[in-house]
């Protein structure tokens, strides 16, 4: 892991921030954050995740990142201490079709029908507000992923384990699915649900530091 010098520093000198507040319920990205020990409290937002007409993956993620991260700031701005809300949104795009969470098994299997033995990209938004001050940063991270062929049987038995639902593209590569994806380009947390080595430059130009 590269020393913190290599990173740029603060705008803020002023600012030590240790608060984090992740703006999800989604476990694996609190858990991303907890194993490369950054402490965050969890605040969950209620957001409608649909794609608007004619909107891009990239332009999506961006936007609905933002959009949990202001839900958040709008629940805890009776209590706005010095802290980071991060917004973060996922999804997967292939020939710019956006394969977002499937409503049920069926779409799941469809989902993976079009995946399977291609590569396709996997886009995550990521949105961050300072309290109090509200200075922003925000990013979006692009990770090529390449499943393996599949025959019909593996799409059937990975859609009956109940893996794929709520998971956008209809799969989780550090679950089951990693089995059968041969090959990645880029970041791996991003695929997973939260580009971390991007994320900690951000929060390091915000002003936030490991809590000594």
């Amino acid at each position: 892991m590269p020393s913190r010098e290599k990173f740029p520093a603060s705008e803020d000198a002023g600012y030590n921030i240790v608060k984090i507040i992740l703006a999800s319920s989604s476990p694996r990205r609190s858990e991303i954050l907890r194993d490369a020990g950054i402490v965050c409290a969890i605040r969950a937002t209620q957001i409608d995740e649909a794609a608007l007409r004619g909107e891009t993956a990239h332009t999506m993620v961006a936007r609905l990142a933002e959009a949990k991260a202001r839900e958040a700031v709008a629940q805890i701005r009776d209590d706005a201490r010095e802290c980071i809300v991060v917004g973060a949104d996922t999804t997967v795009e292939l020939d710019g079709e956006i394969f977002g969470k499937p409503y049920d098994a069926e779409q799941a299997r469809e989902m993976l029908r079009v995946l399977t033995g291609r590569t396709h990209r996997v886009l995550t938004g990521i949105f961050l507000l300072r309290l109090p001050d509200n200075t922003t940063r925000s990013a979006v991270e692009s990770t090529a992923v390449t499943f393996a062929p599949l025959t019909e049987k593996e799409i059937d038995a990975y859609v009956a384990s109940g893996e794929p639902l709520g998971k956008a593209g209809a799969y989780a590569i550090q679950g089951l699915a990693g089995r059968y994806i041969i090959r990645i380009e880029g970041c791996y947390f991003n695929v997973v649900g939260l580009p971390l080595a991007r994320l900690y430059v951000l929060l390091r130009e915000l002003g936030w530091r490991d809590e000594e």
